[in-house]
């Protein structure tokens, strides 16, 4: 690290408070102040043409009524400066951006954005500061966003009162989750006293509690400025967005004299042991208790210690060499370490958490005891200092690595850091751990060092025990409390209060339907998209082996993979895919114990997996193609073990260890129970193409609802030991087909290590032989779905799907820009804005040859589906602006643009071309996506839409399943 004492004058509304550059990054961090308001201003200076801007702001809720969460909501619903209906919506489909969004957590409300075209970075940040600043808070968006009551029949005031609203509706299926649940309910007990005690998201039976007025309040005192961080990353100079950022917003405002504080919280001087239920609508209800320790540690903005914290909770939980997840892994008292273990570093202070899932109530002596006996034996004995290296190493790789795949690499950043600005701490040293790791290197050579930590963590009092068991009973309760509350009020109501109701509703309704001058938002056209499609090329070289070779800028890593061709499998063999990827990595090699083996990954890669891919072909989705890949990725100077151990994973994977199958088995088949509800839509949507082409088939029975369903046979069988070995055996055979099969190798470096690289590849390689063989192949299929896939949920989840025509085929461009322009002329306002739903879309999967609607969180079901119809009829019937169909194709290419990191998007561009989708084609189909007619939208719908046999999917519950017609078969998951 470099300290500067000078950097770029800032804009003369702002001092310069600091600067450093962190040359592991290649970055230069910036602190400044705004001088009236005291807002402060960290930016980013990188060359990197992704510009990202946040601004943060100190939200404290004192209960959970959601407040926090709603506001951000209703902020978003429109300005002073902007006073339309949903310029958030609105923007996201006159923009060129890479990412926009809204978030809450515990203690602050975030409004991100990112954008590689410059005018589109100030379009944006213009709607975003007049949006956080100068919101309007219309009442009426209250309603919408947050909470209100109407009556079942509108204009009806004898039927029953409802509530809705779509943060009541989202938080409804987030609280279905267990997981969500059990964090919500630990994190209460761990903190008595402070704003994390409460659900910032809102409790479902706690929202309908919030007012307009309370509401108000706390945008006045929270969304200020001086309550405010700003965080900039990019190559536009902080002076000039300063200025921007002061006439726009920070110019009205003098500074807040009440400031928003978090404090310590107050500490148990003994333990506390606690049991509550969630909601599980089964009969049998065993195996299904969740156990979890935390204990409360110190502040997360002292970096050394939160470093510290770090590598303890990596020693005792990374891997199963780890001993604590050893230790949850293989007692008998559960199924599954919980989702919840590990270190919480995002609060003021620090947590610690370790737990068990697929437990008993009556197991929470036990768990405590073993979890105790594990923590008292490192106290006593410690663990090997290579365990110790192996996690800094780890950490240190973290540091180094240029993530962006799923989120902008600047935003990774900004994000990561965001916490500590929240809670008046340092961000940026939060972004340079090298001097921390240098200290923590020469820590760990005291013997003492790690058995301190957890000496520490024993003796600290402020520890919960929660079980979080599973009752049959509570959701049933709950929905009649609900009724009943709500049929008190509608007793008490007046024939006039009756009557605001229904003016109420008929208001909002007026509003959802009003068409809002868009004009007076700021837009980019079609003019400012980029003439072509930016796609890594391969670098061209003579080689031994059939090998590709990359060079990009990933910051001293390497990213090696082994692609293998898949060969012929049977069914069986299919459906053990992901199971057997997963266990590749997971078991032993050569001589090396599956404990022994995850350790040397640690200790010389940052970490290898696999995975197989199953794609239709671009010309024809019937016609599919199989890979099988090995992935690793290493620093430079590890690059001779992380190809050595590919090698070793597949020529000496060991199948042998049956009780660790037995242990992945189960983990697996929990975790995929316990995330129905989070990816509902996703497997909604997958349940209702699984028909229209074999690729989609084999993504239903692998990835989809149909693989819970194995994995829960599965789990059972292996209860006998027959069945154990009879998979052991199938899974070597497995192993043995892939080993053989033909191979070739990817290689992502910079270009000063590539020599180096395929030379030592070529030395490993080239005495491991290949053999031809039948190639993996899929019979075609073409046909109908209609199910309901029944599981415990307070809300549904909604697919429809078309049989429509693969990517090569003309009108996939059409059918590709016709999802976009469904959801943002029709279906957002239909189905989220007036039916409550959290999310709705549609679009066409060119893989899958199909076009699919969903909707996400979904109050609704049989209006949901007949609102997907009611789109079509309204493109059909409509006559639309040209300026909705650029809209459209905005967002399309915004999509098809948007960068990763440098690595992701070689390995994409590799990958697609393995399955015919070379950078000429994408090109292809992206010139073809510019050039889409509201004419040609109207064709696609009739041709394909309008009248065809649709496939449905929906995730419900029983309750709801049983409204549906006859003709749907009901599928418990």
């Amino acid at each position: 690290m470099t300290i500067i004492q000078t950097a770029p004058a800032p804009y003369k509304t702002f001092e310069f408070i600091r600067t450093e550059t962190i040359e592991s990054l290649g970055i230069d961090v910036t602190e400044y102040r705004h001088t009236k308001t005291g807002l402060a201003h960290y930016h980013i200076a990188a060359e990197h043409t992704e510009n990202v801007f946040l601004v943060g702001l100190r939200t404290v809720p004192e209960d959970s009524k959601g407040v926090a969460h709603i506001l951000e909501h209703t902020a978003l619903c429109g300005s002073e400066r902007f006073p339309v209906r949903d310029p958030f919506f609105m923007m996201t489909r006159r923009s060129l951006n890479t990412f926009m969004n809204a978030m809450t957590s515990s203690d602050w409300t975030a409004y991100p954005f990112a954008s590689q075209n410059r005018k589109d970075f100030y379009n944006l940040l213009d709607v975003y500061l007049d949006a956080v600043f100068f919101s309007r808070l219309d009442q009426l968006d209250f309603e919408q966003e947050g909470h209100r009551v109407e009556f079942a029949e509108p204009n009806n005031p004898e039927s029953e009162l409802e509530y809705k609203g779509v943060v009541f509706n989202e938080m409804k299926g987030a609280m279905s989750a267990p997981v969500s649940r059990l964090w919500q309910s630990v994190t209460k007990y761990l903190f008595p006293t402070t704003t994390y005690h409460h659900n910032s998201g809102g409790e479902p039976e706690s929202i309908p509690d919030l007012t307009y007025d309370e509401l108000i309040a706390f945008y006045k005192t929270h969304y200020h400025p001086s309550n405010a961080v700003i965080m900039t990353f990019g190559d536009i100079p902080a002076a000039e967005l300063q200025a921007v950022i002061e006439e726009k917003a920070l110019a009205r405002f003098d500074k807040l004299e009440e400031s928003i504080e978090i404090h310590d919280e107050k500490r148990y001087y003994s333990p506390l042991r606690v049991e509550e239920g969630y909601e599980l609508d089964q009969e049998d209800t065993s195996g299904k208790t969740h156990h979890v320790l935390a204990w409360l540690l110190g502040h997360s903005n002292d970096l050394e210690e939160q470093l510290k914290a770090h590598l303890m909770s990596r020693v005792l939980l990374d891997n199963s060499a780890s001993p604590l997840r050893f230790a949850l892994e293989t007692t008998e008292l559960g199924s599954a370490p919980s989702p919840l273990c590990g270190l919480e570093d995002s609060n003021r202070e620090m947590s610690f958490m370790c737990g068990l899932e697929g437990s008993e109530p009556q197991d929470a002596d036990a768990f405590e005891a073993l979890v105790l006996s594990v923590l008292a034996e490192v106290a006593e004995k410690g663990v090997p200092v290579a365990m110790l290296e192996a996690q800094l190493h780890q950490l240190e790789l973290h540091q180094r690595e240029i993530n962006g795949d799923g989120y902008p690499y600047g935003m990774s950043l900004l994000m990561s850091s965001l916490g500590a600005a929240i809670n008046r701490g340092d961000p940026i040293a939060l972004l340079n751990l090298d001097p921390v790791l240098e200290k923590l290197r020469e820590a760990i050579k005291d013997p003492d060092f790690i058995k301190g930590m957890v000496r520490d963590l024993l003796d600290n009092p402020h520890r919960v025990r929660l079980t979080l068991r599973p009752d049959n009973k509570l959701a049933v309760q709950r929905d009649a409390a609900e009724k009943a509350h709500l049929a008190k009020i509608k007793a008490n109501l007046s024939d006039a209060e009756k009557q605001t109701i229904i003016d109420r509703a008929a208001a909002l309704e007026a509003r959802q339907n009003q068409d809002d001058d868009e004009s007076i938002l700021p837009k980019v056209t079609l003019a400012d998209v980029p003439d072509d499609l930016s796609v890594p090329e391969p670098t061209a070289v003579a080689s031994s082996l059939p090998y590709v070779r990359f060079d990009r800028a990933t910051n001293g890593l390497v990213y090696q993979q082994v692609i293998i061709q898949l060969p012929a499998l049977d069914q069986d063999e299919q459906h053990l895919l992901p199971l057997y990827s997963h266990l590749l990595t997971e078991l032993g090699c050569g001589d090396r114990s599956y404990q022994e083996n995850q350790q040397y990954q640690t200790e010389v890669t940052g970490g290898i997996h696999a995975f197989a891919s199953v794609r239709g072909m671009p010309d024809d989705e019937q016609h599919v193609k199989g890979y099988f890949t090995l992935s690793g990725k290493a620093l430079v100077s590890k690059q001779a073990e992380l190809t050595d151990l590919l090698k070793e994973t597949l020529t000496g994977a060991r199948f042998d260890e049956q009780a660790r199958i037995k242990e992945v088995v189960s983990q697996q088949r929990t975790r995929k129970e316990q995330g129905i509800t989070g990816h509902g839509h996703a497997l909604a949507m997958m349940a209702a193409a699984a028909k229209m082409s074999p690729a989609a088939a084999l993504a239903q029975a692998t990835k989809g609802l149909e693989s819970i369903r194995f994995y829960k046979a599965l789990d059972d069988e292996l209860k006998q030991a027959e069945a154990l070995n009879a998979l052991s055996e199938r899974l070597s055979h497995l192993h043995q087909k892939i080993a053989q099969a033909p191979r070739q190798f990817l290689m992502v470096a910079e270009e000063e290590h590539q020599d180096q690289l395929q030379h030592y590849l070529e030395t490993c390689w080239q005495s491991v032989a290949a053999s031809s063989t039948d190639l993996f192949s899929l019979p075609p299929l073409r046909a109908q779905v209609k199910q309901a896939w029944v599981t415990s949920t307070q809300v549904s989840f909604c697919a429809k799907a078309f049989a429509t025509v693969p990517v090569e085929h003309p009108d996939a461009a059409a059918l590709t820009i016709l999802g976009d322009f469904l959801r943002n002329g029709f279906l957002h306002r239909a189905i989220r804005e007036r039916g409550g739903a959290y999310g709705s879309g549609a679009g066409q999967d060119s893989g899958e040859a199909a076009f699919r609607f969903f909707s996400y969180r979904d109050p609704r079901l049989t209006e949901t589906l007949d609102d997907f119809d009611a789109s079509i009829k309204w493109l059909l019937d409509t006559e639309h602006d040209e300026q909705k169909l650029e809209e459209a194709i905005l967002g399309v290419v915004s999509s098809i643009d948007k960068p990763g990191s440098p690595a992701g998007e070689a390995k994409q561009a590799y990958h697609s071309s393995l399955f015919g989708r070379t950078p000429e084609q994408r090109r292809k189909i992206r010139s073809r996506i510019l050039q889409v007619t509201i004419d040609d939208l109207k064709r696609v719908a009739k041709t394909y839409l309008l009248d065809a046999e649709a496939s449905v999917a929906v995730v419900t519950s029983q309750a709801q399943a049983e409204t549906l017609g006859a003709d749907f078969e009901i599928i418990e998951v």
